[in-house]
């Protein structure tokens, strides 16, 4: 057993982590902020050994070093607003993390550190799971900040292993997710009809992951500290999706409609309806990018390690993401004129492209 402590505990990633630590029998520490609840992606209260509350903008997090005692301190806490201010992001995401390699310095821990895959910013092709290269240009400040963390944590001196998401969403075999990452706001304009096109490069990808995947993936690394010492480790699928085909899935229900896909450079926002460019300037300009670029993680070091590969996020996977973000009424339900039932009809279940390789 393992003395755990997780910060951003309260938060989608740090909750079910807790839950899938607590429940492979470790003694879990859980660090809040502002919400003192500690609850799994199903939404249930964690039995976490013991709740603090702290800061990551604080020094030594707010806490007492001498007091708390973690083997393994799991920081998962970030801001994760791509278009926060830039001293919001570099106050949580860059000092945030070094406090907290601080901290697992003064009391000994090891450090698992939860970054971000798109770290890789605008880089495109092959990504290793290794240190992020120089001159790397990003997308938004919340890729910059969450790179300039990872390098505070290489220095720290503090044993270290780096854990990279990609995008994660619902759980694997039911689609559930306990809150929808801000991305799911471009395919609920799409489902609701708000936004009838949308601006995607040929070829680009998006390396959407279950969260249970992710979470798993955590503890699986926390149990493992001093093998993985000093290893970047990305948490993906490994099949990315065509972004072109996450556009159309949308129309993979009846009652939503079908959007356009528009090369970028045709693409006039000023050409839409005003309502419409109220609506999607602002998700353009926050997550535009996601839509244009075609990077490939490599989750070698991970699986060398003996990680489990990820389940199949395929086109029933997006199924059962789109019902259940019906059934929690986050995607417009079908009119009572129309069809009464959410299965995908059998003109539109057809599998998803896959993404070409290089």
């Amino acid at each position: 057993m393992l003395t755990v402590l997780v910060t951003g505990a309260a938060g989608l990633i740090g909750g079910e982590v807790c839950a899938r630590a607590v429940a492979r029998g470790h003694r879990v520490v859980a660090m809040v902020h502002s919400n003192p609840l500690v609850r799994g992606n199903d939404g249930a209260v964690v039995p976490v050994a013991q709740v603090v509350r702290g800061d990551v903008r604080a020094e030594m997090l707010g806490l007492d070093p001498a007091v708390l005692r973690p083997q393994v301190m799991v920081h998962c806490a970030a801001a994760l607003e791509f278009d926060a201010p830039e001293e919001v992001l570099h106050a949580v995401n860059v000092q945030g993390t070094a406090h907290a390699a601080a901290f697992a310095r003064a009391t000994g821990a090891r450090l698992l550190h939860v970054s971000t895959a798109y770290v890789c910013g605008l880089t495109e092709g092959p990504i290793a799971d290794a240190p992020v290269a120089a001159g790397t240009r990003f997308a938004n400040r919340y890729e910059a900040s969450k790179a300039a963390g990872e390098a505070l944590v290489r220095d720290s001196g503090v044993p270290f292993a780096i854990a990279r998401p990609s995008i994660v969403l619902g759980e694997s075999d039911t689609g559930r997710v306990r809150e929808f990452p801000s991305l799911c706001n471009v395919f609920r304009l799409l489902a609701r009809g708000k936004a009838g096109a949308l601006p995607v490069r040929p070829g680009a990808t998006l390396d959407l992951v279950p969260i249970d995947h992710v979470a798993a993936g955590i503890v699986f690394l926390a149990e493992r500290m001093a093998a993985a010492a000093g290893g970047t480790f990305h948490l993906v699928s490994g099949n990315p999706l065509p972004a072109e085909a996450l556009v159309h899935g949308v129309a993979r229900v009846a009652h939503f409609p079908d959007p356009c896909v528009i090369a970028p450079q045709d693409f006039a926002l000023d050409a839409l309806p005003a309502a419409e460019q109220r609506l999607l300037g602002p998700l353009l300009a926050t997550f535009g990018g996601y839509l244009t670029r075609d990077p490939r993680f490599s989750d070698h070091a991970f699986r060398a390690q003996g990680g489990a590969a990820c389940p199949p996020t395929d086109a029933a996977w997006l199924d059962r993401l789109i019902a259940y973000g019906i059934a929690r009424g986050y995607l417009p339900a079908a009119p009572a004129s129309g069809r009464r039932d959410n299965a995908v009809p059998a003109d539109r279940a057809r599998p998803l492209p896959t993404a070409a390789r290089p």
